[in-house]
């Protein structure tokens, strides 16, 4: 399956999950200070993003070469973290009533621009510009932990296409890699450590 189909399979089984939250879930806790609402609204901008960002045009080169690189560039500091949580709020209000039926259109309007694009695109993003195909990987990403996040506050289990999981496994492994933590990794997915208390790439 080619990035943008897997990112497409992927955007639909979240929208599957948003369709099942029931309506006494929306306000209640999603994950840290985000209602479900919240959560919903951080995880659709993975979709949103790459409306907007296709709509600018397009660079003369790319400054951020990899998915691994870009999480680099955006590591979270105090201030960053406070406006994700920000545009995470807002994202699930601008919603509106009708939170499904928002993402499933936002998802086809998603994939008719992707499906008009180049193979090499470039695009800019927040902190740089990036191949598309290497950006779509960080959207993945970002469905698919997400996702999960919301079926752990719902109860409502993810069903995702094949190779969705196995490849945000395979970035988050890169991640930490790239981060200089790849020891820590290995140690633990071979059995021969625990990882330490509070590790995280994101």
């Amino acid at each position: 399956m080619g990035t943008i189909e897997l990112f497409g399979g992927t955007a639909t089984a979240f929208a599957n999950v948003v369709a099942e939250i029931r309506t006494d879930q929306w306000d209640g806790p999603g994950l840290g200070e985000w209602s479900v609402r919240s959560l919903v609204g951080h995880t659709s901008r993975a979709v949103r993003t790459v409306i907007d960002y296709l709509a600018l045009d397009e660079p003369e080169s790319v400054t951020i070469t990899t998915a691994e690189e870009y999480y680099r560039q955006v590591s979270r500091n105090a201030a960053a973290s406070a406006a994700i949580a920000q545009r995470g709020v807002e994202s699930g209000i601008a919603l509106g009533d009708d939170p499904a039926r928002a993402i499933s259109l936002m998802i086809k309007r998603a994939l008719v621009k992707l499906g008009e694009q180049r193979y090499d695109r470039r695009i800019t993003v927040r902190g740089g510009s990036m191949p598309l195909q290497e950006y779509l990987h960080t959207r993945l990403f970002e469905l698919v932990v997400h996702t999960m996040d919301i079926g752990r506050a719902t109860g409502i289990r993810p069903a995702f296409p094949d190779g969705a999981a196995e490849e945000t496994t395979r970035l988050a492994a890169g991640i930490a890699a790239d981060q200089g933590r790849a020891e820590d990794v290995l140690l633990a997915l071979t059995g021969r450590s625990s990882l330490p208390r509070g590790f995280t790439i994101v």
